[in-house]
């Protein structure tokens, strides 16, 4: 390693010490904001003066906070994070590469992940049986039935690879497991080479799940990241990125009386999504710093994605210093991640403003008691006035455009695998919708259905009723003062005998096994018991549409009748039918709201005025009288949350329960496939791949697989969702013995290339101009003109050896960062994509997978240019170097009628060009393993 500006140095702590790299030793680094500090203490740490050099660290350094970005950068990331429906395909991936090492004579076990990786299972647990003692046991079962294949890989892995961990099901949510335990805020490692001193540095990561941010909180730089880039992480290459605009959020007053941190983070995220962050790095500094604890700053952090910052995050101080020691984390690291934050001017300054890029101020005393919805998170409504303006939305329909636009099509496309978000500028649309003041009650529409309910009799199901009050998401069971508020708030309601509404499904899903602990010891399980909050799973659950079935007499009612109905969760998301096809309109609460509105029953209230119920003497209950202080949750906090509690809750975290601890896995160094399988199948990536890489051809005689027009989505061209019974991945799963009730989504077959390659380009929306007056995944086979699914016409094509190319219009490839937008490209045989313009990482991704991403010149298009996509396409001045050109011919011929032009080839920085030239990045790290090690 270089080491250009003489930053490598030590840091004595006691009788050890520590190779550090000085920020101090790079001029103008005291100026920057915490978050691109990290950055350049990664850059100083990794110059190897080919992927990066002293000039990007010059860059940063100088980095000017007026630029819309600055110039790109390569950061490595210290590890990375998986959750099971993103991560599955990172697997299968490794471990086809060990058969690809052995099928080629080199070693299978150089196979492992080059950089500590950490998968949580958290993905796949659904709240099927609710309102009992035995749910969440029932619950996992249910799991493990339909998920033991994917399971098995999952085990296997966790004992064949090294620096390969993972978290079973049933036992948290990556992101609360990622704060709680897995995070270390300073890393340390043995310095390359072996000798000295260990090396310790900033924690920093990338993870398959937007979510990742809420790591933010306790200081630590991550942000998600599509599944390819996760994989080239894994694998040790460091990954492509812009200097970013940094926004300084400067906090000043103090929380009032009663008010939660979910009021808190759903004002940030209304504030953030009007000011317009998307894309940007998002700092919190200020006098009020010191008053929000790290579990509040992980809230903020975590719900980055919904106001479309790439991060959110909190420098190091004395709250993270407590948070660490509350958590159990070792006495010594505590001690490391102080001594080393403030040799590093990483420690918070409250007499130092770095240079922002913005700063906007933001008062804590004016958040007030909200909720988020009907259909997006940043449409804050006051709690004073939601029964009005839900109203008005049952009266009026919705103030937004049905139609998600920009971050929040991105946002909701990314349900269920919470694929992260792939957006880099704001877009109409995506600012918060601003309520009009208090003014006239709208008259909610009326029109009841009488159900009988078991154990309840009847009942009348109407406009506005709460179907679903779920006490869900990492975002907030991760905070001990809205949880226990919410155990406070059952507990003095079912004192008062107040019970949940007989029509409300409610659940309990908390993101770690910490949470249920501490309840139990503060003698508040039994309360939510009472009021049908009993645990469905450690998991998402509801937050990302694994809410399970309603009660069957209301989905009835809800689709006889047409019924507007609405759940309430503690989650980070709520667009219209990803928390449950029967519920229109969505919102997002604290914990203790979310039981209020289950005791209510119905949104057709006003909290703070109308009573909850009535009590065992007639009285009626209002919320403010059974709203827990603010000191009464401290108090009981103080006495049952304590370290020890985590230490021993996190003492097994890896032993899983008897489900999977009795599963049966091979104990060889090479995964055994199951032919069977319908859920894992090795690969194709690495089919034909020779130990070295040969010389780039042409492209001639290609066929226009889909002619597309502007803003395709990756949502257009990745499988997601369920798996219809007529789509060509339903028949494939009838021809393997699978009913439809047993499809399950694209997202948890994510490790079964035959399904996602059926699914790819097969959305119901996607308009292939080729089959004009036609939505969905068709396509037209030439010349013979036969219109077919575009799986069948790929399939058709490779079989009469004919190359494809796919043409497309603006901002091919925005949306949320999926890895099978890229793979399910390449394996319809696809091998160049022409566009009028690319999202970054999808291009970057189409290079990850050997896909050429071809651009029009300026002021040409496919439409200016005359193109039907029937043309037979020729792409010239590739063949026989050994370099990429920057710019290629295409030959593009239909009857007598030839156009020729040249288009840009967007392969942007010699780290990508190698990707490309090898076939892709599997196999170039692949070759890169197969060389002998060095002596």
């Amino acid at each position: 390693m270089n080491d250009t500006f003489g930053s490598r140095g030590i840091l004595a702590l006691g009788t050890q010490e520590y190779e550090v790299f000085r920020l101090d030793a790079v001029e103008g680094s005291a100026r920057l904001p915490y978050s691109l500090k990290i950055l350049l203490e990664n850059l100083l740490r990794c110059e190897d003066g080919a992927h990066v050099t002293a000039s990007q660290i010059a860059a940063l350094a100088a980095w000017s906070p007026d630029a819309e970005h600055g110039s790109e950068i390569q950061f490595t990331p210290a590890r990375v994070l998986l959750q099971d429906f993103t991560g599955v395909p990172c697997v299968v991936d490794l471990v086809a590469m060990r058969d690809a090492m052995a099928a080629l004579g080199g070693d299978p076990q150089r196979i492992n992940p080059l950089i500590p990786s950490e998968l949580v299972i958290d993905h796949s647990v659904i709240a099927d049986v609710f309102g009992s003692t035995d749910a969440f046991a029932r619950n996992a079962e249910l799991e493990f039935s339909r998920n033991r294949e994917r399971y098995q890989l999952l085990r296997w892995a966790q004992h064949a690879f090294d620096d390969f961990l993972v978290v079973p099901p049933d036992t948290g949510i990556c992101h609360q497991v990622n704060l709680e335990y897995l995070s270390r805020v300073v890393f340390t490692r043995n310095t390359p080479g072996g000798g000295g001193a260990r090396q310790a540095y900033p924690d920093t990561l990338v993870g398959t799940d937007s979510h990742t941010p809420m790591a933010n909180g306790l200081g630590v730089l991550g942000w998600g990241v599509g599944g390819i880039e996760a994989e080239a992480a894994m694998l040790g290459q460091p990954m492509s990125m812009l200097i970013p605009q940094v926004m300084g959020v400067r906090l000043t007053g103090a929380l009032g009386e009663g008010v939660t941190a979910t009021d808190l983070v759903l004002t940030v995220a209304h504030l953030l999504r009007k000011t317009g962050v998307v894309g940007k790095f998002v700092e919190f500094y200020g006098p009020a710093i010191a008053q929000i604890p790290v579990a509040t700053r992980a809230t903020i952090g975590n719900m980055s994605p919904e106001y479309g910052s790439t991060c959110a995050i909190f420098p190091i101080d004395d709250a993270t210093l407590d948070y660490l020691k509350l958590t159990g984390r070792p006495e010594e690291q505590v001690r490391l991640v102080e001594a080393y934050a403030k040799e590093q001017g990483l420690w918070h300054d409250g007499s130092h403003e770095p240079v922002y890029s913005q700063t906007i101020e933001f008062d804590l005393a004016r958040v007030e008691a909200s909720i988020a919805g009907p259909k997006r998170p940043q449409d804050r409504i006051p709690l004073a006035d939601a029964r009005r303006v839900i109203g008005a939305f049952l009266a009026e329909g919705p103030k937004v455009s049905q139609e998600l636009t920009g971050l929040d099509e991105a946002s909701a496309e990314s349900f269920p695998a919470s694929d992260p978000i792939s957006v880099d500028r704001t877009s109409p649309g995506d600012e918060p919708l601003e309520r009009p003041g208090p003014g006239q009650d709208s008259l909610y529409p009326s029109n009841p259905a009488e159900v009988t309910l078991p154990g309840a009799g009847k009942a009348a199901i109407d406009h506005g009723h709460v179907a679903i009050a779920a006490i869900t998401s990492c975002t907030n069971t991760s905070n001990p003062s809205v949880m226990v508020a919410a155990g406070l708030l059952a507990k003095k309601a079912s004192e008062r005998g107040l019970a949940s509404k007989p029509w409300v499904k409610t659940s309990l899903a908390p993101g770690s096994r910490i949470v249920t602990s501490y309840l139990q010891k503060a003698g508040l399980t039994q309360y939510l018991d009472r009021l049908g909050f009993e645990l469905v799973g450690y998991g998402c659950t509801t937050c990302i549409g694994n809410s399970g079935p309603l009660i069957p007499q209301v989905a009835q009612a809800v689709a006889a009748n047409d019924l507007k109905v609405a759940s309430v969760l503690s989650g980070n998301r709520n667009f219209e039918g990803r928390i449950h096809p029967q519920t229109q309109m969505n919102f997002l609460a604290s914990p203790p709201l979310v039981i209020a509105y289950a005791l209510a029953g119905t949104m057709d209230t006003d909290l703070l005025e109308d009573p909850l119920g009535e009590d065992t003497a007639g009285q009626p209950v209002y919320l403010r009288e059974i709203w827990p202080t603010s000191r009464e949750v401290e108090d009981l906090i103080a006495s049952t949350v304590q370290a020890q509690m985590f230490t021993d809750g996190y003492s097994g975290l890896f032993d899983g329960d008897h489900n999977w601890r009795t599963l049966e896995i091979p104990t060889t160094d090479r995964f055994a496939w199951d032919e069977a399988s319908t859920y894992v199948r090795r690969p194709p990536f690495f089919d034909g791949m020779g130990r070295e890489s040969q010389p780039l051809t042409d492209i001639s005689g290609a066929r226009v697989l889909a002619l597309l027009g502007d803003s395709v989505t990756t949502d257009h061209i990745s499988p997601a969702g369920a798996i219809g019974t007529h789509t060509p991945a339903g028949r494939y799963l009838l021809e393997h013995g699978i009913g439809p009730e047993d499809f399950n989504s694209y997202g948890s077959r994510r490790g079964n290339h035959e399904v996602m390659i059926r699914g790819t380009f097969a959305n119901i929306r996607l308009r292939n101009q080729l089959v004009p007056g036609t939505e969905g995944g068709f396509t037209r086979h030439l010349p013979d003109g036969e219109q077919l699914s575009i799986f069948e016409a790929s399939q058709k094509y490779l079989r009469e050896n004919t190359p494809l190319i796919v043409i497309a219009g603006a901002e091919y490839g925005s949306g949320s960062s999926r890895d099978w937008a890229a793979k399910g490209t390449l394996l319809l045989g696809v091998r160049a994509v022409l566009a009028t313009s690319f999202e970054r990482i999808h291009r970057s991704n189409l290079i990850g997978m050997g896909v050429l991403p071809l651009q029009f010149r300026h002021g040409e298009s496919a439409t200016t240019l005359g193109l039907t996509g029937e043309e037979l396409y020729t792409v010239t001045s590739l063949a026989g170097d050994r370099s990429v050109p920057k710019e290629v011919t295409v030959r593009a011929e239909n009857g007598g009628a030839v156009t020729e032009f040249t288009t840009l080839v967007r392969i942007d920085t010699p780290a990508e060009a190698t990707y490309y030239r090898n076939g892709g990045i599997l196999p170039y790290v692949l070759r890169q393993l197969l060389r002998p090690r060095p002596a």
